[in-house]
């Protein structure tokens, strides 16, 4: 399959590229720069420039693919996440390019289409299960945009295509800028999920999330929840952070998340206990790390002694 890939460069695109092109599809992958087409080219990726903005640039580069994978997000640094300002070219990005890529795709006759969204428009459910076919989204400001996206996707599916939509728990693994600043503050004694100590959240490994990729080119038209089997608590999740730098010592507490980000932070201290029941049952599908208590050790490696 001829597979175009957008944001193949990020959280999920790095892992992504690479197992599309050992599965065997063809894949062009957008790039900014010569440094990040050399990336994808070294996993077997054809880079391509491409302006997502501009919509005659997208239909051309998208023309002669059978599949369409829309990853690209730009999402702003922890340090900056509590300007909603900061999130302007991302809400763009899921309001226009898009667009430009549904467009692009009926355009191309292209098959399908997948599009990267989150749980985090999920409301605050306590302790009870939930997953796109039971839970209507109620989403805060700064992800509503995501819900656009995933509209465009709906449309691919009018149009007599299957657009599936991917919605992620929070993202995790080596070298990503959100998992590196929790474990800088944990070596601090500031170990702190997001959240009541009881409010769940749910999770992903970036590697787990990328799997999830390839298998939803092979999925029915629909919305999915791609998260890890067993959501933790914002409690347990600081336990887990502090255990893996070595630390006893820890924070808990949205309070001061909540000061720093305002309402940009309000969909990160939800209670979200999401199922990936449904993807696994229909995609063959399961992650490699149940939980973060499994995966985030294995990201920190062995813990400091003493």
């Amino acid at each position: 399959m001829k597979v175009f890939v957008t944001g193949a460069t990020g959280a999920i695109g790095r892992p992504t590229v690479p197992l599309l092109t050992a599965a065997g599809h063809e894949v062009t992958a957008v790039v900014r720069s010569p440094e990040k087409r050399a990336q994808v080219e070294t996993a077997g990726a054809a880079g391509v420039e491409v302006d997502l903005f501009d919509a005659a640039a997208v239909r051309q580069a998208v023309a002669g693919h059978d599949a369409v994978v829309n990853l690209v997000t730009n999402i702003p640094p922890m340090t900056q996440a509590g300007r909603p300002s900061a999130w302007a070219t991302n809400d763009r990005l899921r309001r226009e390019a898009s667009a430009h890529l549904v467009d692009g795709a009926i355009a191309a006759g292209a098959a399908r289409l997948v599009q990267e969204s989150i749980v985090f428009s999920y409301p605050d459910s306590g302790e009870r299960w939930i997953d796109a076919e039971s839970t209507p989204p109620e989403p805060s400001p700064t992800v509503r945009s995501a819900l656009v996206a995933e509209a465009q996707a709906q449309r691919f599916t009018d149009a007599g295509g299957t657009g599936v939509v991917l919605r992620f728990g929070m993202f995790y693994g080596p070298g990503l800028a959100h998992t590196e600043a929790l474990l800088r503050l944990a070596r601090r004694g500031l170990a702190y999920a997001g959240g009541r100590p009881g409010a769940y959240r749910s999770s992903i490994h970036v590697d787990d999330a990328a799997a999830a990729v390839v298998a939803a080119l092979a999925v029915p038209a629909g919305t999915y929840d791609v998260v890890d089997d067993e959501p933790l608590t914002s409690a347990e999740y600081a336990d887990v952070l502090a255990a893996a730098v070595g630390r006893r010592r820890y924070v808990r507490g949205p309070g001061r998340l909540m000061r720093l980000g305002g309402s940009t932070a309000e969909p990160l201290v939800r209670s979200q206990r999401v199922s990936n029941r449904r993807f696994r049952s229909v995609a063959g599908w399961s992650p490699r790390w149940a939980s973060v208590a499994d995966g985030l050790p294995a990201v920190v490696g062995p813990a400091p002694v003493g």
